[in-house]
């Protein structure tokens, strides 16, 4: 039994749909491999300006890549593959280099372990805070902690229509709407962050999370 620790080749014809099976081990040839599963989120895929991608064409870039059993989760740039690395980092330069040749462009990638995204939707940020329905609940997913400056003026957007919270590499964000569902005002997120930031609504983390939940058997 072979538990790898780089990546395998290029895996054709090997996507398919995550909740089939969990991570574990896979057969490659003769060998078998200790698979885990990851979630990298894109920042600014389809959102205009020419950086339209389908995702097909995304699923075949992370395909090229060695990744097996490749899915995309709606068209916000939200992937999901296995492969049978645990770096992080690693993964994350492999795939904005990947993104870059195939696009034209740069993409900033910020890869998250499955039983790490579980954690990070079971996290309940502003204890003894209420907020109704006006408010909206995002995750900001950063690419590595704040100093103890950054998290400080992280904490002084706070308004009377914002509240953050960070907590380790993620920025809990809720945001109050309007009746009209419009936002009340923009926040500068990327004159304390750069680009090194993307940004989730918490439901649709919640929806990764049940769609491919933490395999019980490793």
């Amino acid at each position: 039994m072979l538990f790898a620790n780089a990546l395998v080749p290029r895996a054709r014809g090997r996507t398919k749909k995550l909740r089939e099976r969990g991570p574990g081990l896979r057969s490659l040839g003769n060998e078998r491999c200790l698979m885990f599963r990851f979630i990298a989120f894109l920042r600014a895929i389809n959102v205009g300006g020419g950086r339209t991608v389908k995702m097909q064409s995304l699923r075949q870039i992370f395909e090229s890549l060695g990744f097996f059993n490749v899915a995309t989760f709606i068209a916000s740039g939200n992937v999901v593959f296995e492969t049978t690395t645990k770096r992080t980092e690693t993964l994350e330069r492999m795939i904005e280099k990947a993104l870059k040749e195939a696009l034209g462009y740069e993409v900033r990638t910020f890869v998250r372990g499955e039983d790490e995204l579980a954690k990070i939707d079971n996290y309940r940020p502003f204890p003894g805070s209420k907020f109704d329905e006006t408010w909206q609940s995002n995750i900001i997913f950063l690419a590595d902690n704040l100093n103890t400056k950054l998290k400080q003026n992280v904490k002084a957007l706070r308004t009377k229509t914002d509240a953050f919270e960070v907590h380790g590499r993620e920025v809990y964000w809720r945001r109050r709407r309007k009746q009209n569902g419009a936002l009340f005002s923009t926040v500068p997120l990327e004159k304390i962050l750069g680009p090194a930031f993307t940004v989730r609504g918490a439901n649709t983390i919640k929806r990764i999370v049940s769609e491919y939940r933490p395999s019980k058997m490793r």
